[in-house]
């Protein structure tokens, strides 16, 4: 399946986001316990950017290299089936796309998406050293990374038979739209995965965790990063303000999913969330009309239609302006609507109409 191309004049820019406690002139701002953590995309964003030719080496030093495992484990909870592509969302520096990559079907299209373009040239780097190494006899696709903002993702809806994040879905300004998002472009039946920090349940780890969190990691940090402690003091305050275990999974149900289940890692420290997203019956008919892009016109559509559907991009929006209506018709011209919307669902075109 081809890879479906970013539709930028319908969803926003990342740096078009505004909102949360005025940042430093830095990018960042400094937090205390009793204040709402600052999640704001220009804090984040420069948060990363800063830290970014070091996040690798940190992460897996910090972590004594526990979080390439979390990635395996997530990555053996996918259900990939068939040949739809596959979307990670915050996806970094790349590793859990390609961890994604390296594990499915060579026809199995993989697609990594953040907002901070310097974490994306990392991951470019990355995939372009994985493609020199494969000498071009895996025959794996390369894997592309758009810069896009999670909340107002740049995708058709219904695309993409799995949907991940790991760590990233705390980064979120606001958690439940990057949720509904995550469930909006997976196709019905396809499984939403989230890996994320948690806190331990054993009294003497979680203890110990609080410790190292606060006091030894942001040092640690700041020295090996060379920067500003502040994004090193954000992690332990965006894990511990942010749900985990029962209350997130709450939280993917509300977005949409179905059977919800979560999988604690290292006694708690880390959980994967994974849920479906529900088959709709007339969504599943269309997908097959459609041979299950979204863009291929239907047998029973008109010439015009399917001439006009070829060109459509996945994502487009088709709109029609209608005149004012004449007062008394307003009956007869709905019905005439839902007539004219059911033969273009046919032909897979979401319609969105409006009068002048």
């Amino acid at each position: 399946m081809s890879v479906p191309e970013p539709n930028s004049s319908a969803h926003p820019r990342a740096d078009a986001q505004e909102g949360g406690p005025a940042p430093h002139p830095d990018g960042t701002s400094k937090q205390t316990p009793n204040q709402e953590l600052d999640k704001s995309a220009q804090r984040v964003r420069e948060m990363f950017r800063q830290i970014a030719p070091r996040y690798d080496t940190m992460n897996h030093l910090l972590s004594l290299n526990i979080d390439k495992w979390w990635r395996k484990k997530a990555v053996a909870r996918l259900k990939v089936q068939g040949d739809d592509p596959i979307l990670d969302v915050c996806c970094g520096t790349g590793d859990l796309a390609i961890a994604i990559a390296e594990s499915v079907d060579t026809d199995v299209q993989v697609i990594g998406s953040d907002f901070c373009h310097a974490m994306l040239e990392i991951a470019r780097d990355k995939e372009d050293a994985r493609t020199l190494d494969a000498r071009g006899g895996s025959g794996r696709k390369t894997i592309p990374f758009f810069e896009a903002d999670s909340m107002s993702l740049p995708f058709a809806e219904n695309h993409f038979q799995c949907v991940t994040v790991a760590f990233g879905l705390r980064n979120i300004a606001d958690t439940d739209a990057g949720l509904r998002e995550m469930v909006r472009v997976c196709r019905p039946g396809g499984q939403v995965m989230v890996l994320e920090f948690s806190q331990p349940w054993l009294p003497i780890l979680k203890q110990l965790y609080g410790f190292y969190f606060r006091y030894v990691l942001p040092k640690v940090g700041q020295m090996l990063a060379r920067n500003d402690k502040s994004a090193y003091e954000y992690l332990p305050a965006s894990v511990g303000q942010f749900p985990s275990g029962e209350a997130l999974a709450l939280r993917l149900k509300d977005a949409g999913l179905t059977d919800v289940k979560y999988y604690a890692l290292t006694l708690g420290v880390a959980t994967i969330y994974c849920g479906n997203k529900p088959v709709d019956a007339e969504t599943g008919k269309e997908r097959e009309k459609c041979g299950g892009d979204f863009q291929s016109p239907s047998p029973d559509t008109s010439p015009a239609q399917s001439s006009l559907v070829s060109r459509l991009r996945p994502g487009n929006t088709l709109s029609w302006r209608l005149p004012p209506l004449i007062p008394g018709s307003a009956d007869g011209a709905c019905g005439a609507l839902r007539s004219q919307a059911r033969a273009w669902e046919r032909a897979c075109v979401r319609l969105r109409v409006a009068t002048s």
